[in-house]
């Protein structure tokens, strides 16, 4: 394993992120730790730690709590334990026993966890032993104030209240002296019993010191007043001192006794303190990783750089307090293209890509999660070596030239395989011709070599090397020439341009100056990179208006898809319904037929009897109402077939058979603005409602697409059907759900991992509605959900910027959201 130069971190900010990380940090201990981070090789222990961080991070992102106070090292009070007949200070109790029942609830949250969750961080907890009956004899002993409890031992207990008593008795005696004094002038009458050397005195005018029988214990700096113990209460406070030094020899017994019982767990005990630093070490990269948006990407053992919206996690913080939104970087290196030559314009971006790949590379060698997409590969290399800044030394003789030199040498006696380079500015420092040659040999011949590596040069010559050479590519720094702008997005397989003159108009250069060095150089040269750069920027943001498109397109097909089950489902309804309103009729023809005929058949054979005429007449009005009820309980539909008997033969006599509509043929002739028209190979008719160039705009009731005029059907013999209150328009559904939506969503109170998929869901519903700018509620608390919820928001296209909302309307609990 190699890191070159030895300032590494320095030059790759990674000592900025040690210091973060220190922050982050509840104890010394964790701190400790901090300072011990190197970079490694073992693919196995960089996964471990990586998995160690990446639990832990889950940890404090999800609901349950986490101890995360008393992390408090007590090796260097229980070391000297471990010699007989040594006791532990008083004052340490109350810091053993709070760190032991954090060691102690550490260990119960592990405990009650499932069994295949946090393994990583299980395993580190498993040899982790506290004895519980420890911290029982801790509680015995001391209250919660660090003081020896009365009830420590049965002897203390007599001890103190003997002396409690003793004490309430010279108090009496020492103010019936001071109130003597008082009587007799011997002191002045606002002043009360007060101390000195332990021992209760009154103050006396010193002019009347020899008035008033005691002992002098002290006298006052003018020397005006003298403290003088009544001879009462001298016998009697050294009795009390005598039990002050009996309590103490007790005190003493005690501590002793509880460090005996604590002596043989001291190695298990002090064991688990470096286990308690460990976990805060780890702790605090957690909690580092959710501030920096970072996670654990797709970690292979093999040389591999293919990273999504990758982040420098120290500007991110920096823009993130500007509330500023950050251009991400997405990188892919591999076999077929592993050294990558950047150019383009000074302060477009070029430096802090190449910190990003070296300090995000580090970091991730050093076992901390890496900002970036979880879909995003990465890898293991053995040697990282960097060539940035000015390596000028006065005492070692060397030019900035010379430095660099000096680092391209090791780079290409020690490169290999499995090297990271990375290069700033390369070939500078002296004539541009021979600069360059050096360069792209030393670039010859890290390619020679199969070194993975990333450059930054203004150099024509190392543009041309990349073209034409395998396993080098160029990557350009992409340039606004409109407005004048670095857009500091990487750009990879074209070369940029430095802009020089765009930048020197920019910044007032004198124009007459600028024309004569554009005649110098030729203005070819400049309109080429001019164009070329345009090209790329266009071509971005034509790859944006296609994924709008390409989503504008999905959801309209999701609503067409809609609407046409919907037609289905109504159509084959009404079939249903004329289906038994058919059924019905027949029943109540095939009953009325069967009612006359027998009605006439028994009419006959009664040779028209008035009565039998009579009665028979009466069940034809029974069977009428029995119709009647019938037709009430199974009703026929609003355009129903059947509405009552009564019109049942007028209904037969007066329907007519269904229209036919008028055969729809295909017309040839040059499609007009009120065509109707079908898309080729489709059925669905709409009306043309514009012509533009080769395009139609072809409309399906509410529903607009644009059509190539190439790709429509003229058709003639086509009616459009009247709509029915069931025949609404596509984009209804559309406008009720914007009439519905809110402008802010309340998370307050959510699960953390709900509340992201709510926030995911409300942004797309905002998409979808064309709703704006919004508002997400998600309160303070300990900030855990508003940075995984920032987190989220940094890598959704559709958000263009995110900040906090006023300090008076809510600050840091409200995020305010502007979508593109």
């Amino acid at each position: 394993m190699v890191i070159y130069p030895q300032n590494f971190e320095e030059k790759i900010d990674f000592t900025a992120i040690r210091k973060l990380l220190k922050q982050h940090c509840i104890s010394e201990m964790g701190t400790y730790y901090v300072d011990k981070i190197s970079f490694s090789t073992q693919f196995d222990t960089v996964q471990k730690l990586l998995q160690q961080t990446e639990e832990f991070r889950a940890i404090l992102a999800g609901d349950e709590p986490f101890p995360a106070q008393d992390y408090i090292d007590m090796r260097t009070e229980l070391m000297p334990l471990r010699i007989a007949g040594t006791f532990i200070e008083q004052e340490s109790l109350l810091d053993l026993k709070a760190s032991l029942s954090t060691l102690l609830a550490v260990s119960e949250f592990f405990q009650k966890s499932e069994a295949n969750r946090f393994p990583e961080l299980k395993i580190l907890s498993d040899n982790i032993i506290v004895n519980p009956l420890i911290l029982k004899n801790i509680e015995s002993i001391v209250d919660d104030k660090g003081e020896i409890r009365d009830s420590a031992s049965e002897k203390l207990h007599n001890i103190r209240k003997e002396r409690a008593a003793i004490e309430a008795s010279v108090f009496g005696k020492v103010k019936q002296a001071l109130i003597k004094a008082k009587s007799s002038g011997y002191t002045a009458d606002d002043v009360e019993i007060t101390v000195r050397n332990g021992r209760l005195v009154i103050p006396v005018i010193s002019a009347y010191k020899r008035n008033v029988p005691g002992f002098i214990h002290d006298e006052s700096s003018s020397g005006q007043t003298t403290y003088i113990e009544p001879a009462a209460a001298f016998e009697m406070n050294n009795e009390i001192r005598d039990l002050l030094n009996a309590e103490r020899r007790e005190i003493i017994r005690i501590l002793t006794a509880f460090t005996d019982l604590l002596r043989p767990d001291l190695d298990e005990i002090i064991n688990a303190y470096r286990y308690l630093g460990l976990l805060d070490f780890i702790r605090a990269k957690a909690s580092f990783a959710l501030e920096i948006g970072a996670i654990l990407p797709n970690f292979q053992n093999r040389v591999v750089i293919d990273w999504m919206d990758a982040m420098h996690p120290l500007l991110y913080l920096t823009l993130r307090k500007q509330t500023k939104p950050i251009v991400p970087l997405t990188l892919s290196l591999d076999a077929d293209h592993r050294i990558l030559v950047i150019s383009g314009p000074n302060a477009g971006g070029k430096s802090i890509c190449l910190k990003t790949i070296g300090l995000l590379q580090y970091m991730l060698q050093c076992g901390l999660l890496v900002p970036m997409k979880e879909n995003s590969q990465a890898g293991m290399f053995h040697h990282l070596f960097i060539d940035i800044g000015d390596e000028q030394s006065l005492e070692n003789d060397l030019s900035t030239y010379s430095s660099h030199l000096l680092n391209m040498k090791h780079f290409v006696e020690h490169g290999n395989s499995r090297t990271l380079f990375l290069i700033d500015e390369f070939g500078t420092g002296t004539e541009p011709t021979l600069g360059g040659a050096i360069a792209e040999a030393v670039l010859d011949e890290m390619n020679h070599k199969k070194s993975f590596g990333v450059v930054t040069t203004h150099y024509a010559n190392l543009k041309l090397f990349a073209d034409k050479n395998e396993g080098v590519v160029n990557g350009a720094m992409l340039f606004d020439i409109k407005a004048l702008k670095p857009l500091f997005r990487l750009h990879i397989g074209k070369p940029g341009s430095s802009f020089a003159f765009e930048i020197a108009t920019k910044i007032g250069f004198p124009n007459e100056i600028l024309k004569n060095a554009m005649n110098l150089c030729g203005e070819e040269q400049a309109s080429f990179d001019q164009q070329l750069q345009q090209l790329e920027i266009e071509k971005e943001n034509l790859k944006k208006e296609q994924t709008k498109v390409a989503i504008a397109d999905s959801f309209l097909a999701e609503v067409i898809a809609k609407y046409q089950k919907l037609a289905t489902e109504v159509e084959t309804s009404r079939k249903n319904i004329l289906s038994s309103a058919h059924d019905q009729a027949k029943q109540i023809l095939s009953n009325a037929n069967k009612l006359i005929e027998n009605t006439i058949r028994e009419i006959k054979e009664a040779q028209a009897d008035k009565e039998k005429v009579k009665t028979l007449r009466h069940e034809v009005d029974v069977m009428k109402e029995n119709l009647d009820e019938m037709l009430l309980e199974n009703p026929a539909p609003k355009d129903g077939l059947i509405t009552s008997h009564k019109s049942l033969k007028k209904k037969q006599k007066n329907a007519q058979p269904l229209p036919k509509t008028d055969p729809i043929t295909i017309d040839h002739s040059p499609v007009k603005v009120g065509d109707y028209a079908r898309m080729a190979g489709t059925t669905a008719i709409g009306k043309i409602a514009e012509i533009k160039k080769a395009e139609a705009l072809l409309m399906f009731d509410s529903v607009a697409t644009r059509v190539k005029l190439s790709q429509i059907e003229k058709v003639t013999g086509y009616t459009p059907k009247k709509r029915t209150v069931k025949s609404v328009g596509i984009m209804s559904d559309i406008n009720e759900r914007k009439e519905q939506f809110s402008l802010q969503i309340d998370l307050r109170g959510e699960r953390t991992e709900d509340a992201l998929v709510m926030v995911e869901s409300y942004l797309d519903e905002a998409v979808l509605v064309g709703v704006k700018d919004l508002k997400i509620l998600h309160g303070k608390g300990n900030g855990i959900l508003r940075q995984r919820i920032r987190s989220l928001l940094s890598k959704i296209h559709e958000v263009e910027k995110f900040r906090d909302e006023e300090n008076e309307f809510g600050g840091t609990g409200i995020t305010l959201v502007t979508l593109r």
